[in-house]
């Protein structure tokens, strides 16, 4: 079952009981998933620039929009207008397709992973996960690989709430943390 099904079929229903939703409309979704890379020091290297294009292609299954600088910043050496990053935002099959591949194949993959933490699900429901290597995706080719990359991968629902978003996750399948107790002294 992949996870659109999954959302349909056991989510909607277990939100609906915990949270006392009437309609399923009501129910939180995930509405969109954004992926952000930064060039970085390579703004000058135009063979990195589309190497990091490329890399982002394969993994998202579409193609990046260039991200400009709003504004010149001395202390960063960018002036405005400056291309620096790409951002592709995800929505409907390829989401889905995405957010499977994020969840089953590559954060299990990813170094010294023990869970998301908890935190990262801000106060309005969404979720920011920092990849540190690019090469835990699968459609990444070892043998071609120059450069590890870092990106940011942002999940965004229509919760209202944190605790809906982060019981969202929980049923969706995302590896959340539970939260530690501090024993009292």
């Amino acid at each position: 079952m992949n996870l659109q099904e999954q959302y349909k079929k056991e989510v909607i229903p277990k939100m609906k009981e915990v949270f006392g939703y009437t309609n399923n409309l009501a129910v939180p979704k995930i509405e969109k998933v954004v992926v952000n890379i930064g060039i970085g020091k390579h703004t000058d290297n135009k063979d990195m620039v589309e190497t990091i294009e490329k890399y982002i292609t394969a993994i998202t299954g579409q193609k990046p929009i260039p991200t400009r600088a709003r504004k010149a910043i001395a202390a960063f050496k960018t002036r405005e207008g400056l291309h620096i990053g790409f951002c592709a935002t995800l929505r409907g099959k390829r989401m889905y397709d995405f957010l499977e591949r994020l969840i089953k194949i590559a954060l299990p993959r990813s170094r010294d992973f023990r869970g998301l933490d908890p935190k990262s699900v801000d106060s309005f429901g969404n979720l920011t996960i920092g990849i540190r290597e690019h090469i835990i995706f699968p459609e990444m080719i070892q043998e071609d690989i120059k450069h590890i990359l870092s990106f940011e991968v942002t999940v965004v629902t229509s919760a209202k709430e944190k605790k809906e978003a982060d019981e969202l996750f929980r049923l969706m399948g995302f590896p959340l943390r539970a939260l530690s107790k501090k024993p009292s002294p």
